[in-house]
């Protein structure tokens, strides 16, 4: 098996003859221009015209690239799992692209000898993974939630998982279930680092910002860890969850709970609590490959020099304009005759999803002065 990295959680897959392209963001700009790569991609569309397969784990936008989706060829199918919720089948169909739905750990053929398997993550608890909406109640039928899959590929010779972005505890029955119906494992992608608003967006001082991004690092690090003890693959490579922020969002850069891929590594290489002779970690560059096979690397790898990245980030990524500060700014009456029906959306996706808390919520009237 051959794996190529691209960026964060876009990788491309190849054996037997079939290419597996996974989580293609490819193109800087996600989440409204703010989310952007570093380093950045050269993306050349015409260079994924032989893609066999496109694999999407889930609806969020580093994974479900609408921008890079629209350069790629239309007439790559598109696999995903059988959500109850069909919004990310729909919106994939909207772009033109045919969708395939698997259900959950139904070992599917795709061509030639390989295989895929999509699980959902299970165990839904809101306060581990802080995703009270558009989560669990919904889809009640296998106790999964609506947000993250893991998925397995193998070829009757070699099996690669990928967790992506789906968190430990919340996994934890799906992932057990892939160990027990794949014992040996030769690559595992796992996720490292918090794609998360929390610390940087939140109202702490510096202090607590550094102290919460601290505690974050070291939290995914160790969920990586547990992955890498139930799996015991033969490689694994971090990866996911990886962005730079752009716009006049550039400043929270420094708050952001992501550690660097070079001091993940380290980390890695140094854990006491994962045996690093039997379950080897692997970086890649990015456009970079590795041989499941023959344990090689297509090039070294080269650590990222902070001095150039904070110099990309000032004198190109700050200076963007985020996607809506091109358009014009609406009106304060506006604002208000949307406040009501935004408030009733609200409170039906709330009775939908049996969400409760003690906040209180008022409901205004606007009188023209």
């Amino acid at each position: 098996m051959k794996l190529t990295f691209f960026q964060s959680s876009a990788v491309m897959i190849e054996t037997k003859g079939v290419k597996i392209l996974c989580d293609p963001w490819l193109v800087d700009g996600e989440l409204y221009g703010s989310w952007n790569h570093y380093p950045p991609i050269d993306f050349q569309p015409k260079n994924f015209n032989d893609i066999d397969f496109i694999y999407l784990s889930h609806i969020h936008q580093d994974h479900f690239s609408k921008k890079s989706l629209s350069k790629l060829n239309k007439d790559i199918p598109v696999i995903i799992h059988n959500f109850e919720n069909k919004v990310l089948r729909e919106n994939i169909k909207k772009m033109g692209f045919k969708v395939n739905e698997l259900n959950h750990n139904d070992r599917t053929h795709l061509k030639n000898q390989v295989f895929i398997n999509i699980l959902a993550a299970d165990n839904c608890d809101p306060s581990i993974c802080y995703k009270y909406f558009g989560c669990a109640p919904l889809e009640s039928k296998y106790g999964s939630t609506s947000i993250d899959t893991m998925s397995v590929i193998d070829d009757q010779d070699g099996v690669l998982v990928n967790t992506n972005d789906c968190p430990f505890e919340l996994a934890f029955t799906a992932a057990t279930t892939i160990k027990e119906k794949y014992p040996k494992i030769d690559m595992l992608l796992v996720g490292y680092t918090s794609a998360s608003a929390y610390p940087q967006c939140f109202i702490l001082d510096e202090e607590e910002k550094i102290k919460e991004k601290k505690l974050l690092q070291q939290n995914f690090l160790q969920k990586a860890e547990n992955y890498v003890n139930l799996f015991k693959p033969n490689y694994f490579m971090p990866f996911a969850g990886r962005y730079t922020l752009a716009g006049k969002l550039a400043p929270l850069n420094n708050y952001r709970g992501i550690t660097e891929l070079d001091d993940a590594f380290d980390y890695f290489m140094n854990s006491k609590n994962i045996d690093v002779e039997k379950s080897r970690c692997v970086v890649l560059n990015t456009n970079s490959s590795f041989d499941t096979e023959t344990g090689q690397s297509s090039e070294p790898y080269k650590k990222i020099d902070e001095t150039k990245k904070q110099q990309y980030i000032e004198n190109f990524l700050a200076k963007r304009k985020l996607d809506y500060e091109y358009e014009k700014e609406p009106e304060i009456e506006e604002i208000k005759s949307l406040i009501g029906k935004s408030y009733e959306r609200f409170e039906g996706k709330r009775k939908e999803l049996r969400f409760s808390s003690d906040t209180v919520h008022y409901k205004f009237k606007f009188y023209p002065k």
